[in-house]
Order: structure tokens, then sequence, then C-alpha cells
């Protein structure tokens, strides 16, 4: 649920040849994780993507329907596309305002998460993987978002207008608990640790991301995101909330004074080895880096305008980032769009594919095979495959896209319902 944040710090060392031969006698040995009770455990404690791969696809997704589900706003519908022939092959009506499409936990089941912002009707629409056909919409109070205990036992709902997470029996939708988060406006995406005690959530119209104690059912704390982290004096100022900028630094010389402001962070991404957060933010025009133990800030990544979907690659090396080419929540087509791709252990971008021809590459997900990397066109109506190797890109026509477009079927995996996939992570 994102977006990107990690820290690493790369150490060279002086050592002679004996050295050498003692390193490569002694591996390093990862601790065991320790999950939360009832949570899968995580057989690679260096790499919790290991189970995405494309030779583990889970039983549960045996007989899902190789599909592309596109969510489309502003015609309340799902747009479905067979991925082999990139033809719509099915629309289908659903709740008012469809932002995302989700996996259940279990696999078995894709949830439409309809908001209908501003509004008291909203849903959650029902989609079986084995025939690609909604069943009947269950009413839910504004799912903005979908995601899943650890544990598999509550789905939680992020309503973001409500500024709470609401836990719901997975099943019946039946409310158990909520958990409000007042100083979280826009609660929007969200990743999990990897042992599954916390989960950070973007808070996307206060320019932070908020950490949420999932043992003990409490928000812990609210961090603001900024390029300028590492400066005191920006980051007093921008503490204290406000919808102008603040000063940068003041260059007459240059021209004047640079300003910034709280940004608007979008999806989060945790690292293979669950230490670090990576979260988009589409007006800081990248990537913020947060430790998720002493949840501080250590690094930011400039990827390009309007980082918005984070995806890894199937193998957990890379991280591709959707730049949405705008800073504006709605926009004209054919825009500056593009997808850089991040390095997971050095924190920098080893590729940068532009959109040809301009677009508004959103959210999305990896292929199963983990060749293509499949995104939805937010402005310009389309869908994006991109060739996870070249870079090329390929567009097929939607209806009117929005947000999270998952692939089915796809890998078993170690994480929870990341919204925008199917069967993944």
């Amino acid at each position: 649920m994102n977006p990107v944040r990690i820290a690493l710090t790369a150490l060279v060392l002086s050592i002679g040849s004996a050295g050498w031969l003692a390193m490569a006698q002694s591996p390093v040995v990862v601790a065991a994780i320790v999950p939360v009770p009832d949570m899968p455990p995580v057989p690679d404690p260096a790499n919790l993507y290991s189970e995405t791969v494309a030779d583990r696809l889970s039983p549960a997704v045996e007989d899902a329907l190789p599909r592309i589900y596109v969510p489309n706003r502003r015609s309340n519908t799902v747009s479905v596309i067979d991925p082999a022939t990139l033809q719509v092959v099915d629309t289908f009506k659903v709740g008012r305002n469809p932002q995302h499409v989700v996996p259940s936990w279990d696999l078995r089941t894709l949830w439409v998460a309809n908001n209908a912002e501003g509004r008291t009707d909203g849903s959650l629409t029902p989609i079986d993987p084995r025939t690609g056909k909604p069943g009947k919409s269950v009413l839910v109070d504004d799912p903005y978002n979908v995601y899943w205990s650890p544990d598999g036992k509550n789905a939680i709902i992020v309503a973001e207008e409500l500024k709470r997470l609401d836990f719901r029996n997975p099943r019946t939708m039946k409310l158990e608990y909520s958990i409000p988060t007042p100083k979280c406006d826009g609660i929007n995406h969200a990743d999990f640790s990897i042992d599954g005690t916390f989960a950070l959530f973007t808070c996307e119209f206060d320019g932070s991301v908020t950490k949420i104690d999932l043992v003990n059912r409490r928000v812990i704390d609210t961090l603001v995101l900024s390029p300028y982290f590492a400066r005191l004096d920006i980051m007093t100022q921008l503490a204290v909330f406000s919808k102008k900028p603040v000063t940068v630094l003041d260059l007459p010389e240059l021209g004047g004074a640079i300003y910034t402001m709280r940004g608007m962070p979008q999806d989060v991404r945790v690292s293979p080895d669950g230490k670090t957060f990576f979260v988009a933010d589409m007006m800081a025009d990248g990537v913020h880096v947060v430790d998720g133990a002493s949840f501080k800030q250590t690094g930011f990544i400039n990827t390009g305008v309007g980082a918005h979907g984070l995806y890894p690659s199937r193998n957990g090396k890379l991280l591709y980032v959707a730049n949405r080419g705008s800073n504006k929540v709605w926009d004209k087509r054919n825009g500056k769009g593009s997808v850089s791709v991040i390095d997971f252990a050095t924190q920098k971008v080893v590729q940068a594919w532009r959109i040809p021809g301009g677009g508004s590459p959103d959210m999305g997900n990896v292929s199963a095979d983990g060749k293509y990397l499949w995104l939805s066109g937010r402005f310009d109506d389309v869908v994006y495959r991109i060739d996870t190797g070249s870079g090329a890109s390929t567009r097929s026509r939607s209806t009117a896209s929005r947000m999270g477009l998952p692939c089915g079927p796809s890998p078993a995996a170690t994480r929870w319902g990341t919204p925008g996939t199917f069967a993944r992570s």
C-alpha cells in the first residue's frame, strides 16, 4: 500500500586476501523473522519478496483468468483487459468512484474499493478471479483503499475522508474495530513491517506518514517528510502545518529565495530486508527514504514529476516508480510521465523510461512472469504495458482509467493486500 524509502550505507573495507577468504567462508547470517501469531512465515529474511517470483504461484490462483482489471472513476466501471491481446474483453458497473482493485488475503476474491467521495454510499464490489465477473456490492464507509491484517483476520479499510482505519471481518465486511488517525489528513497508501507488528500509512494532505501499531491498535507517531529532511530549520517550519511555502534558501545573488512546502505522499513500499520504507511524493517529484524502526527520514531520491506508484520487481532487487508527469490531481493528456527504476541496494536510479508521446502512468503492478509493468494512465484513458527489460511501452485503450490495476494470476506472496495487484505481496 508504499510507497521510496531505504537507507543502506555502503562500506568500503581495506582488508587483505586472508580477510576476503575468511569472509567468503563465513557467510552473513540473517536472523530469522518472528512474525505476529498466525501470520505466514518469512522464508527469506533478506528478501521478503522471495515468494513473489514467477515460479511460485499459489494453488489459490491456479484457476484464475489472466486478466488486467482497471477501475474507471468517471464511469463507475471496471474494464477487463486480456493481457495476451491487449483488448478490453469486458466492462461492468461497480459502486461510485472506484479507486483500487485489491486481492483478498486468501487470494480467492478481488475487491473493488468504491469510496463515493463526499457521499455516504461507499461500497466494495467483489470479483471472482476465476470468471472475471462481479458479485453484489457490500456497503462500507469510505473505502478509499483496502489492506489486510498480517494474520488475515481483518480487512483494513482506509477511510480517507473519515481519517480512520476500519478493521472488518474479511468475508462479511462487518466492522469489528477502528483506529482513529486524526493527525493524518488524507490517509492513503500503506506497507507493513516484515514481522507484521506495524504499518506505515501516508497522509496525502498533511505531507507526512503515520506509523500504526497493529498489535496494540494505536497510532505510534506521525512524521513530516521533505527533501530537506536534514535541515532542522526548514523542518521546524514545516512542522507547523501551512498551505503556504516556507523559505529554503534566500539567495538574492541568484535571483531571490527558493521555497518549499509540505509534499503530497502517495504509495509506500518496504525494502526487501524489511528495514526501510520508500514513500513516493507527487509534489516533491521523488521518493522519501524512512527507517522503519527509528521512524526517521534518512534520504530522498529524485525520480520524476509527480512520483506516485511503487512496485518491486519479482526478484526483489528493483523498485519501479511511476511518475505521473504532473503535480496536479487532474491535468491534460500526454504529459511528461515516466518510470524510474531504483536499485534497492544502492538507493540510486539506474534507469529512466519516458512514455513515448507523453502520458500519465499512475497505479498498477508487475506481471506474474515479471516481464511487464502494467500501469494505468490517469489523464489519458489508457493502460501502459512496459517491458521491464527494455522500458519499451505499449498502450491498451481503457475507458476512463483512474487508479489501481491488478494483474492476475500472479505469484503467491509474503505480503498481504497491497493495492494494484492480484495475489501479490
